[in-house]
């Protein structure tokens, strides 16, 4: 497409709407790059919010745009190909962010679509404290509608960006997407890499036009002054809207502030859905969900905080050192040291408490499990990681990450009693559940890592001598010249302002600290470690269970003429997974209870008791016991543990079928029809030959033993009672002789039939010759099982 150059901006954009309908992709992209390169900004600035909701889709999320989230290269490759190149932040679009940049154009964005608290702080006309909304606020005209954000070209773009990962709804097909395939995930990647770079410097924005100059696309009012990095930027009073400041800040940030903009906005847009005010308020189990992020949610901001302590590690070990603050450092230095306390900590720790008090308890926890996980231990992320020794065991966690230990304290212990809570209302035999904690056993259980949260609780719970408790709210804004640290007494050190600091910011002033490896926690461990001891007993009374049922199985049960109905343990994914999976929930509860005891210093005589005390032991017979119950005047009657226990398939009631076997319900493996036709054949069978067949089966000759074997269904003298109370007392009503034709209504039945016609069909055997086979010979087998069997043993049809 030919466009004039002197083209109305308003026509550029009809143009480019129209061909977005008749054009296909590949030659709109052709097009766009074309237009970015050959127009200027004043123009440009026209299309610049289309083409942005055009990529990403409207906030509301009824325009879907190029469905990042979905794009993948193995289905898409043309597509994905072109959208990457236009997308990276080396590509065209970035171009055309930098080209606007550098004319200080501004692009209003609606208030309504900020998350939650953010949205209501500015409703109510108070300033939000992250500087990202700073001086960005703007009044509605007179009868305007709502409050909007003056964002320049660069925020825009991101804001779009990143709340496209939550207004945007994945369309149906799109369930069984692998998210870090898709184009969304690797643009999130390459953007985290090229602006919080590990190693170098950001790169400079490109050029507007080849060989020119660079255009300085740094904002008129920088977002924040760095003398604030490292510091909480709360306030005791509350800042108004209409006292938006500029700030001055050092031009030296200006070539970082792409870096912290792209931080802030993606914290702000996935993780700042939670206040604390709001946190506190969803403790309450009549609390309505606000927000409630998704399994795709998590995994980018577990990529996030991936690259974050990456970014944050690169510095190196002279600019780490607390001397080097005395030096002359770079902006972005001063950036990777506050990157994560500054903008991450907070709200990613409301986020998690609120995955880890709100999301189902099922496998798809293990989503936030690995963002949690991720996050508590940087060292996995340092140049210098540390790796297995030659033994296989982990190494010592490095007294280095001390002060981060400390400094992100409710991170390990908080969070590690909220996990606590959920595996104890989990089914630990699942192989998933057994597996997540093992995993948080094993973090925890890396040797040095517990002595250094203890000695973070130890720092905390350092008495305060003489600080009256009016002043903890200084804790919360520690935001006071150097020489305020100095007037503190020697009895409260750094270390321990810092601890203290960081669990007040974060739990509000009179939150009740609960110490990790106090008797309250300790307690909780005991009874996870019970759980694990009977979900152990449960997988191997399972696996027991299935193979004494497939090796008892008679002849005939492959061919289809038996299956068994009175199973004790319901379906679980170790039925579908096999001993394969028993054995490997096995492996994991087994190191999950060795790391808990290291961690918590069990001995093997506490479990003993522990174990005792629930009374898994096992009976004479090697099978579990009841569930936990009291005797009543009805009967027994399941306790809160005997509940719990079936619930979660620690214990079961030896059930079995007591009704007419002809009367069971239609199972999954019967034709419905074809059963009740038979049930009426054998009805009427029944009802008009009982005399004879009851005289036959009367006889004491072997025709009698005979049709004894096949027509006579036995009592229930064998059978307990459906109460467990009354084990000792049986039924003794007794059916006549009977005929049953239910088996031939079981599709393995007929296919084993058509297997046998076909088979003797390669053999030139017709289908009567071969159905007069198929009687004589089980007449042989049913003679033999009578000669065998003693008299009156029902057969098993």
């Amino acid at each position: 497409m030919a466009f004039p150059h002197l083209q109305q901006p308003s026509f550029l954009l009809a143009s480019l709407k129209a061909d977005s309908i008749n054009k296909p992709f590949a030659q709109r992209c052709q097009d766009l790059v074309k237009v970015i390169e050959d127009f200027p900004a004043k123009e440009l600035h026209a299309i610049f919010p289309w083409l942005v909701e055009s990529i990403f889709g409207s906030l509301d999320g009824v325009l879907l745009g190029w469905n990042l989230r979905c794009l993948q290269g193995r289905v898409s490759p043309v597509e994905y190909s072109l959208v990457m190149e236009f997308l990276d932040p080396g590509g065209p679009m970035m171009k055309l962010v930098y080209k606007l940049q550098a004319e200080d154009y501004k692009f209003d964005f609606p208030v309504s679509y900020l998350p939650g608290p953010v949205k209501a702080s500015i409703q109510e006309r108070v300033l939000p404290d992250s500087p990202l909304y700073h001086n960005k606020v703007q009044f509605p005209p007179a009868g305007g509608l709502g409050l909007n954000l003056a964002l320049n070209p660069f925020e825009y773009y991101m804001f779009f960006f990143a709340l496209s990962l939550i207004t945007q709804k994945p369309l149906p097909g799109a369930l069984h997407v692998r998210t870090s395939d898709c184009a969304y995930f690797i643009l999130v990647d390459r953007y985290l890499s090229w602006f919080l770079p590990t190693e170098g410097s950001v790169l400079p924005p490109l050029s507007s036009s080849p060989g020119g100059p660079s255009p300085s696309p740094a904002p008129r009012t920088p977002a924040m002054p760095f003398a604030s990095y490292g510091l909480h930027h709360t306030s005791l009073l509350k800042r108004h809207i209409s006292h938006q400041t500029s700030v001055n800040a050092d031009p030296a940030s200006h070539e970082i502030w792409r870096s912290e903009t792209l931080l802030q906005v993606f914290v702000e847009m996935w993780l700042h859905h939670y206040s604390l005010e709001m946190y506190q308020k969803m403790q309450s189990p009549h609390a309505k969900e606000s927000f409630t992020p998704t399994e795709e949610h998590v995994l980018v901001v577990r990529l996030l905080i991936k690259h974050l302590h990456a970014f944050s590690n690169s510095l190196k070990p002279e600019q780490v050192s607390p001397s080097a603050h005395s030096h002359a450092t770079s902006p972005l230095e001063e950036f990777k040291r506050a990157a994560i306390p500054r903008f991450v900590q907070q709200k990613l720790y409301l986020f998690l408490q609120h995955c880890f008090g709100h999301w189902p308890l099922d496998a798809s926890f293990r989503a936030v499990l690995e963002m949690w996980l991720s996050y508590l231990q940087p060292w996995r992320y340092a140049p210098d990681k540390q790796s297995q020794s030659s033994d296989g065991q982990a190494r010592c966690v490095s007294e280095r990450w001390a002060p981060f230990v400390q400094e992100n304290l409710l991170m390990y212990t908080k969070l590690f009693v909220g996990f606590l809570s959920r595996a104890l209302r989990t089914d630990l035999v699942s192989p998933k559940n057994a597996l997540m904690v093992f995993r948080v056993a094993k973090v925890f259980a890396q040797p040095n890592l517990a002595e250094m949260i203890q000695k973070g609780e130890q720092l905390f719970l350092e008495p305060e001598l003489v600080i009256p408790h009016r002043q903890h709210r200084l804790f919360a804004a520690p935001t006071f010249p150097g020489s305020f640290l100095s007037s503190w007494p020697p009895a409260v050190t750094d270390t321990s302002f810092k601890v203290k600091s960081h669990v007040y910011s974060l739990e509000g002033q009179d939150c009740k600290y609960t110490p990790m490896f106090g008797p309250e926690v300790r307690t909780l461990v005991l009874r996870l470690a019970q759980l694990i001891t009977q979900a152990k007993q449960t997988a191997k009374s399972i696996s027991d269970q299935c193979g004494e049922s497939t090796a008892g199985r008679p002849f005939l049960s492959w061919l289809g003429f038996f299956s068994d109905t009175n199973s004790s343990y319901p379906a679980n994914d170790l039925d579908d997974m096999g001993q394969d999976s028993v054995r490997k929930t096995d492996e994991y509860l087994e190191k999950a209870l060795e790391y808990l005891c290291q961690m918590f210093r069990l001995s093997e005589a506490q479990l003993a008791q522990l174990t005792l005390a629930l009374g898994t032991t096992q009976d004479e017979n090697g099978k579990k016991q009841l569930p936990d119950c009291i005797v009543g005047e009805d009967g027994l009657i399941l306790t809160p543990l005997g509940r719990y226990q079936i619930i979660n398939g620690l214990r079961r009631f030896d059930i079995e079928y007591q009704g007419d076997s002809e009367l069971q319900p239609i199972r999954s493996y019967e034709i419905a029809s074809l059963v009740r036709f038979l049930f009426r054949l054998s009805s009427t069978i029944n009802h008009r030959f009982a005399g004879q067949m009851a005289a036959l089966c009367s006889r004491a000759d072997f025709l009698g033993s005979f049709c004894r074997y096949h027509l006579m269904e036995p009592g229930l003298a064998s059978r307990h009672l459906l109460s467990p109370v009354g084990q000792g007392r049986t039924a003794n009503r007794v059916r006549g002789p009977r005929l049953s034709l239910r088996f031939l209504g079981s599709y393995r039945t007929l296919l084993s039939l058509l297997l046998a016609f076909f088979v003797a069909s390669l053999f030139c055997i017709g289908p009567l010759p071969c159905a007069l086979l198929l009687v004589l010979g089980y007449f042989l087998y049913a003679a033999a099982m009578t000669l065998l069997t003693e008299p009156g043993k029902p057969h098993q049809l």
